[in-house]
């Protein structure tokens, strides 16, 4: 239990360190092609870690076979969808309707995992997703347009963040998870360096010039070692001891932070509906570390019905 509850703490720092980034990504890629950028970015953090493994850990290099790199290219491959699909359905969707449809992993990844792998979630962690759900309703203020292209396609990269962290949870135990992680990063930088080049992401000639514009490659140091290579590796190596469904609503924190730092960094104003969504998303993680028989009234209530 201890485990769950350390573990948790943990990867809220995660969704913190990303919502910190929003800002510093947010400025990079209006210099840099987004693809360009994340190629990039996940190259450095995967050098970073495999130069990592080698000087301080060399001896898990034997561990490596095809089991391995296998299930690290299907976490990047879910990975990079979530990002891919978010990239291209803001091409036609608003930021806020894709910031709530792309937040909705945290209800699918219960269902998913009851799906495939019958896993029963209890009601308080539930009942916490539903708040959280609400609460990001109000922080994205989305919108009641038609429903379009880009509305599908950020479905379905909520889809891939999904089923990124059910994989990441069944693989954990399996594997290393300085060797998972480096497998996942340096997957997601192949696809998108030939995401970038097949979808004419500005020209290769730029590349030089766009990266020596402090707003690029600060963002990608900070982003590579932070919030990427430590990031991607506290949550693989964390989560085989917290549930899925702890972790999807965990990273609901993610925009809590983004607004939070966007206010102080740069003065952009916390309205009503932020600050009633992000309650809501930090009182729905509250309630999913609540265990049922912390809670003494329901237990008396329970006795109740079962002597009735």
């Amino acid at each position: 239990m201890r485990n769950v509850y350390i573990s948790d703490c943990l990867l809220l720092l995660v969704a913190f360190m990303w919502g910190a980034t929003f800002v510093v990504v947010q400025q990079a890629v209006a210099i840099m092609a987004p693809f360009a950028f994340n190629g990039v970015r996940f190259a450095v953090a995967a050098l970073f870690l495999f130069v990592w493994i080698v000087c301080f850990y060399p001896h898990l290099l034997a561990e490596l076979n095809r089991t391995l790199l296998f299930n690290g290219m299907m976490l990047g491959f879910w990975l990079f969808a979530g990002y891919a699909l978010q990239t291209f359905g803001l091409l036609y969707t608003t930021s806020s309707k894709s910031a709530f449809l792309t937040g909705l992993s945290v209800a699918l990844v219960p269902i998913f995992t009851w799906l495939l792998f019958k896993q029963k979630i209890q009601w308080p962690a539930a009942f916490g997703i539903a708040l959280a759900t609400v609460g990001l309703f109000f922080m994205t203020s989305f919108g009641t347009g038609a429903l379009n292209l880009g509305d599908v396609l950020s479905f379905f990269c909520a889809i891939g963040f999904a089923v990124h962290i059910i994989l990441t949870g069944r693989y954990t135990s399996r594997h290393s998870a300085l060797l998972l992680t480096l497998m996942q990063i340096a997957t997601v930088a192949v696809l998108n360096c030939l995401f970038a080049v097949g979808f004419g992401s500005g020209s290769l000639a730029e590349l030089p010039v766009q990266l020596v514009d402090p707003k690029v490659w600060g963002a990608i140091v900070f982003t590579a070692v932070g919030a990427t290579a430590v990031a991607y590796l506290a949550q693989t190596s964390l989560q085989k001891y917290t549930p899925p469904s702890h972790v999807a609503l965990i990273f609901t924190m993610e925009p809590v932070f983004a607004a939070l730092t966007a206010y102080i960094g740069t003065g952009e104003p916390l309205t009503g509906r932020t600050m009633i969504g992000g309650l809501l998303i930090f009182l729905g993680m509250i309630l999913v570390e609540t265990r049922v028989k912390r809670l003494p009234w329901l237990k008396r209530s329970a006795n109740r019905s079962i002597h009735s």
